[in-house]
Protein backbone atom coordinates (compact mmCIF):
# COMPACT_ATOMS: atom_id res chain seq x y z
CA UNK A 1 0.00 0.00 0.00
CA UNK A 2 1.40 3.63 -0.77
CA UNK A 3 1.73 6.39 1.58
CA UNK A 4 0.02 9.39 2.49
CA UNK A 5 3.60 11.33 0.60
CA UNK A 6 3.34 8.33 -2.11
CA UNK A 7 -0.17 9.21 -2.79
CA UNK A 8 0.49 12.81 -2.58
CA UNK A 9 3.22 12.94 -4.68
CA UNK A 10 0.86 11.29 -7.36
CA UNK A 11 -1.67 13.99 -7.18
CA UNK A 12 0.39 16.38 -7.99
CA UNK A 13 1.66 14.48 -11.15
CA UNK A 14 -2.16 14.31 -12.52
CA UNK A 15 -3.67 17.39 -14.85
CA UNK A 16 -5.99 19.90 -13.20
CA UNK A 17 -8.77 18.20 -14.34
CA UNK A 18 -7.98 14.81 -12.69
CA UNK A 19 -7.25 16.50 -9.52
CA UNK A 20 -10.25 18.01 -9.58
CA UNK A 21 -12.50 14.84 -10.45
CA UNK A 22 -10.30 13.30 -7.04
CA UNK A 23 -11.80 16.25 -4.94
CA UNK A 24 -15.01 15.70 -5.25
CA UNK A 25 -15.17 12.08 -5.43
CA UNK A 26 -12.92 12.25 -2.10
CA UNK A 27 -15.67 15.18 -0.61
CA UNK A 28 -18.89 12.52 -1.65
CA UNK A 29 -16.57 9.69 0.09
CA UNK A 30 -16.37 11.84 3.20
CA UNK A 31 -20.21 12.75 3.08
CA UNK A 32 -20.57 9.01 2.99
CA UNK A 33 -18.57 8.42 5.72
CA UNK A 34 -20.60 11.19 7.78
CA UNK A 35 -23.96 9.83 6.84
CA UNK A 36 -22.88 6.51 8.46
CA UNK A 37 -21.30 7.56 11.23
CA UNK A 38 -24.60 9.53 11.98
CA UNK A 39 -26.76 6.75 11.39
CA UNK A 40 -24.14 4.57 13.52
CA UNK A 41 -24.85 7.02 16.19
CA UNK A 42 -28.21 6.99 16.00
CA UNK A 43 -29.14 3.30 16.48
CA UNK A 44 -26.60 3.24 19.28
CA UNK A 45 -28.04 5.64 20.92
CA UNK A 46 -25.09 8.51 21.35
CA UNK A 47 -27.33 11.09 20.36
CA UNK A 48 -31.21 10.54 22.44
CA UNK A 49 -29.88 13.22 24.11
CA UNK A 50 -29.65 15.60 22.07
CA UNK A 51 -32.61 14.46 19.98
CA UNK A 52 -34.87 14.89 23.03
CA UNK A 53 -33.81 18.30 24.30
CA UNK A 54 -34.12 19.31 20.12
CA UNK A 55 -37.69 18.05 20.69
CA UNK A 56 -38.26 19.45 23.46
CA UNK A 57 -36.93 22.95 21.83
CA UNK A 58 -39.32 22.60 19.32
CA UNK A 59 -42.74 21.75 21.04
CA UNK A 60 -41.44 25.01 23.50
CA UNK A 61 -40.93 27.15 20.57
CA UNK A 62 -37.83 27.99 21.19
CA UNK A 63 -36.60 27.30 17.96
CA UNK A 64 -35.80 30.21 14.73
CA UNK A 65 -36.91 29.44 11.20
CA UNK A 66 -33.45 28.22 9.37
CA UNK A 67 -33.51 31.33 7.15
CA UNK A 68 -33.61 33.89 10.00
CA UNK A 69 -30.63 32.38 11.65
CA UNK A 70 -28.78 32.77 8.23
CA UNK A 71 -29.75 36.10 6.96
CA UNK A 72 -30.85 38.13 10.44
CA UNK A 73 -27.88 37.29 12.81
Amino acid sequence: MATLRDIEAAIKQLPESDIRQLSVWLQEYLDEMWDQQIETDVVSGKLDKLIAKAEEDIMANRVRDLDEVLHNP
